[in-house]
């Protein structure tokens, strides 16, 4: 399906009354002390941080269960080289990647037909911004694309016929750019970042028990029951579910609109974790950084830690689908096992009577 030019206008709209001027967030910097080239501070100070020139080597795996669930409503995309995919929008000599998870509700079909028209919805249906300089004026002109994109996709699902009205998904995208660091979040998927062992969530969970998000639901009319939006709904961003947002441009609590969050990876940085909820329910987002770096220093696979991170979860008696990437930045130092070593005695000297007598009981006398 294409988006027509009218609903493309729609999105323009909704765009410029709910996206706040990004520059503005900057005074929001102390949330985030954990991260040097923090995020939400795009202008020139972001940029020029990391005085080395780092440039991640990028590696990834996923693993995807069904869990206790009798249908799997997960989604994920695992892009490794963005470059490849998008031709000449995406400068080829800079590394490139693209990640994405979805967990569906009400039925499969809205993480799915996200998932299918990702590319589509995501860097072709618009305006996305041409890498010539990554500086402060493309970084905020690709986190204006990123909102749009999740506002086009929603809109997309409401004109998809095949999409229940009352199905959704959340949505969780992660992009690397050269050194850059996007992560746009509608739902409650989870990043988590590693900055030397330690973990740094790169995303908030929308959902009701979350206070900022719970204060915005009720200014806009809605209300938490028993913990879910209006009674209804365990999350309070997702795409989709557009019987809780019908008539088109009324006011809903429940918004399609991201959070997004930018850094500028450094050497400190080891690797990214995203996952869908069923992961995140049953353990701490710096049990699994450590799970993980435990892990890669043992085998270097980023493959085999996302399904450690899934068995773990199965074993903590997660009740939902799991889902998770790991996207390594660089390799990690190796734990090399080392030899046995043979026991030292310390030695001592025996006076002469004394070995007179030792030699006197080992003969028996």
């Amino acid at each position: 399906m294409i988006v027509s030019s009218k609903m493309g206008a729609e999105a323009d709209v909704m765009f410029r009354h709910q996206v706040v001027d990004v520059m503005s967030i900057s005074t929001q910097v102390s949330r985030f002390d954990s991260v040097a080239a923090c995020a939400e501070t795009i202008g020139d100070a972001a940029i020029e941080t990391s005085v080395v020139k780092f440039v991640p080597r990028i590696r990834s795996g996923s693993c995807a269960d069904i869990g206790p669930r009798r249908s799997m409503e997960d989604e994920h995309i695992r892009i490794d080289d963005l470059s490849s995919h998008l031709g000449s929008i995406i400068n080829p000599l800079m590394p490139s990647a693209f990640y994405a998870v979805f967990d569906g509700h009400g039925g499969a079909d809205a993480a799915a037909y996200i998932k299918s028209n990702a590319t589509r919805l995501f860097f072709e249906d618009f305006d996305f911004p041409q890498v010539s300089d990554i500086d402060a004026v493309f970084l905020k002109a690709l986190e204006d694309s990123h909102r749009k994109a999740f506002l086009l996709a929603d809109l997309a699902l409401a004109a998809e016929s095949s999409v229940s009205s009352s199905c959704g998904t959340t949505v969780l995208t992660a992009l690397v750019l050269g050194r850059h660091l996007l992560v746009a979040n509608a739902g409650d998927c989870r990043a988590v970042l590693c900055r030397k062992g330690t973990a740094v969530e790169m995303s908030d969970d929308h959902r009701p028990s979350y206070l900022p998000e719970r204060k915005r639901v009720e200014e806009l009319g809605g209300y938490i029951d028993d913990g879910y939006l209006n009674g209804y709904l365990s999350v309070t961003r997702a795409l989709g579910d557009w019987d809780l947002k019908f008539p088109l441009g009324s006011t809903s609590p429940l918004i399609a609109e991201p959070d997004v969050k930018q850094i500028v990876l450094s050497e400190d940085d080891e690797f990214l974790i995203i996952g869908c909820d069923g992961i995140w329910d049953v353990m701490s987002s710096q049990f699994a950084v450590s799970l993980v770096r435990r892990a890669l220093r043992r085998h270097d696979d980023p493959e085999e830690c996302a399904k450690e991170l899934v068995n773990e979860a199965t074993r903590l008696n997660s009740s939902d689908n799991l889902t998770a990437i790991v996207i390594c930045f660089s390799t990690p130092a190796r734990v090399e096992s080392c030899p046995p070593q043979r026991r030292r005695f310390r030695s001592c000297n025996l006076s002469e009577e004394a070995r007179n007598r030792l030699k006197s009981l080992l003969e028996g006398n």
